[in-house]
């Protein structure tokens, strides 16, 4: 069977999405190893399967490249900027029918989406753990996956993939380990570099992981939203918040790229 896809970018965290109905979770799963391969496939983070769900909404599933299913902020944006490109989006505005429930976005730009996130119920600033040098304190937070923010000085010399794995599975993220979010604040912009558990190495940028950089460091230094962000590809977002009780937070927006790169069809 041929499928038509289309390869799809959020500030350079990439993806292939497919319209398909009626494939299960384990051919799902398949698929995106396959196709996400960066030698023998397509090349991608992750695969996005989205579907029309009635009028203005859209039903998405996505999954790592290791064939892990998990909610991706940057692969619901670019699904939403897919919705447009294909006449299924109505108004600028769109419902995402995701593994952490309905969220809406808005295209408020050419290829720019702005969405809102999931609540956060807890925001633990100086998470407790032991951790390897260089690293000194760490936030903790589940932003639709789970991230640890290391704030750190010289992040551009900084080896990503060696220490992100070394901390990824630390005992204090418990036993399904953590994305690792390495931020430096300079200015106005706080600038992140993150590994993505599921893909396993370094991703040019992480829309879960910019919005738990943002909180993490907005409520620490008390930083008035939008909080500015530069992924590792230098592309911008903007993060919107408010504090909640008990250290938790809700009405929580990101905003940033989102584009289609090629389509084509490719057998399955």
């Amino acid at each position: 069977m041929k499928v038509k896809f289309w390869k799809m970018s959020g500030a350079g965290n990439d993806f292939v999405l497919i319209s398909v109905r009626g494939l299960s979770s384990a051919r799902l799963k398949s698929l995106a190893v396959r196709l996400c391969g960066r030698k023998a496939g397509i090349g991608a983070d992750g695969l996005l399967c989205a579907d029309k769900a009635g009028a203005g909404k859209i039903a998405l599933r996505y999954f790592n490249s290791d064939g892990s299913e998990a909610f991706c902020g940057n692969g619901s944006r670019c699904a939403a900027w897919w919705a447009r490109a294909a006449g299924l989006m109505k108004g600028g505005e769109l419902e995402l029918a995701t593994i952490r429930g309905i969220l809406p976005a808005w295209i408020t730009g050419r290829e720019k989406v702005k969405m809102r996130m999931p609540a956060v119920p807890a925001v633990c600033l100086c998470h407790k753990g032991k951790y390897p040098e260089p690293v000194k304190t760490v936030h903790f937070l589940d932003t639709g996956v789970p991230h640890a923010v290391v704030p750190l000085k010289n992040i551009d010399s900084l080896d990503v993939n060696a220490l992100g794995r070394r901390l990824r599975f630390n005992k204090a993220f418990g036993p399904a380990g953590a994305n690792v979010d390495f931020v430096e604040f300079k200015g106005p912009l706080l600038r992140i570099r993150t590994y993505e558990r599921g893909v396993e190495a370094e991703t040019l940028a992480c829309g879960t992981g910019i919005t738990a950089a943002a909180l993490a460091l907005g409520l620490e230094r008390g930083l008035r939203p939008p909080v500015r962000v530069v992924a590792r590809s230098g592309e911008r977002f903007k993060v919107w918040f408010k504090s909640a009780p008990r250290g938790s937070a809700d009405d929580i927006y990101i905003e940033g790229p989102a584009k289609i790169i090629f389509e084509g069809t490719i057998a399955v």
